[in-house]
């Protein structure tokens, strides 16, 4: 299950989506880490692997399953200690089939579990004993350390499901005790109410539209020099694309201009930044100059402004904008981990305030009054 362990990657500008769970890794001595899977099948033990990589780990025991008795471990940093009567709950083949299904409930698809009950509800809506072996064999496969789980019961666990796929005279696979008619009936009892509460249950539908994207992520890159073009596509998002705005009636060649020259109070360093020969001089000028009280507070705030009035004074590069759909944008910023994305090490803040503005030029299109 994934739960609320939610973490990503970026790749090619996109994130992709993963989890992560505690492992252990054998290297000479026995080491507590954590094993990151993600939804495009590549799993982290210690360095980025394939599937098929990962098993080949498990095989080995690099990725560790049996812990010796008496074996030496760590938790990086925080202890040591020695096995002793150890018991591991996980064997290469079952550990896989977990990250298998893990793969499978981030991407959406449908995992064992759910397979299994799939071919249950296949096999009650027509019984024959073809069904029944179909229903069993997704049951076995549910790995073992998952199967209690599988109706969400907790009080129950899986006998129901047990009961149902073995059918009389059958034999439970724990505890391991022939299967009754009683025991059967009250199985599918069970499922027959259970379908009726999911048909009942309210779906979880979003009231104002999906939480994720639709578009895939765009990922603005940073390249140099920038010059006005009748074609600029995705660079004129760029903060330094010649896009003159006008701010309480000064003129600034782009929005990085304005940017810095307003990061300043002094009026002969403002001047000089607005009238730099290049973004980068302009970027210079103002490192070496006093910032505003407050800046750091309010620099954000300052940013959207600037944003807002080029893509409302130059309606062009509006449609560029509007045209990138509801995509998430990633934005290469060299200089700041602040307002870049830098490989996911940054907060990608220009990136967000993009797409606000996007919105805003949407709802503007939409009649919708902000």
């Amino acid at each position: 299950m994934i739960g609320n362990r939610i973490t990503y990657r970026m790749a090619d500008g996109i994130r992709v989506p993963g989890t992560w769970r505690h492992a252990f890794i054998r290297n000479g001595d026995y080491f507590l880490t954590d094993l990151f899977i993600y939804a495009d099948g590549l799993v982290n033990c210690w360095g980025l692997v394939t599937l098929e990589e990962f098993e080949e780990k498990l095989r080995s025991g690099w990725v560790a399953t049996e812990l010796p008795d008496g074996a030496r471990a760590s938790g990086h940093e925080l202890a040591a200690w020695k096995f002793s009567e150890p018991r591991s709950w996980h064997t290469p083949e079952l550990l896989l089939a977990e990250v298998r299904d893990t793969i499978d409930q981030l991407n959406g698809r449908p995992d064992s579990t759910e397979r299994c009950l799939a071919a249950v509800d296949a096999f009650l809506a027509d019984r024959t004993e073809e069904k029944r072996a179909a229903a069993r064999a997704g049951y076995l496969a549910i790995p073992e350390t998952q199967r209690h789980y599988a109706l969400g019961d907790m009080d129950r666990k899986d006998w129901p499901l047990q009961a149902l796929v073995a059918g009389p005279g059958g034999r439970m696979e724990w505890p391991d005790e022939e299967v009754t008619q009683e025991m059967y009936d009250d199985a599918v009892a069970y499922f027959e109410d259970r379908a009726k509460w999911i048909a009942e249950r309210p779906s979880r539908v979003p009231a104002d539209g999906p939480a994720t994207p639709v578009a895939p992520a765009i990922h603005l890159y940073q390249s140099y020099p920038l010059k006005q073009s009748d074609d600029p596509g995705k660079q004129a998002l760029r903060n330094d694309y010649p896009a003159p705005i006008d701010v309480d009636g000064v003129t600034y060649p782009s929005v990085t201009y304005a940017y810095w020259a307003l990061s300043t109070g002094d009026p002969e360093a403002r001047a000089a930044i607005t009238g730099a020969d290049r973004a980068y001089d302009a970027q210079q000028l103002a490192a070496g100059a006093r910032r505003r009280d407050g800046w750091e507070q309010a620099r954000t705030a300052v940013m959207t402004g600037l944003l807002r009035a080029k893509f409302t004074q130059h309606p062009p590069l509006a449609e560029i904008l509007l045209a990138t759909d509801d995509a998430t944008l990633v934005y290469d910023h060299m200089d700041s981990d602040f307002w870049g994305d830098n490989g996911g090490r940054g907060r990608n803040w220009i990136g967000r305030l993009l797409e606000l503005i996007r919105s805003e030029l949407h709802a503007g299109r939409a009649g919708i009054r902000v």
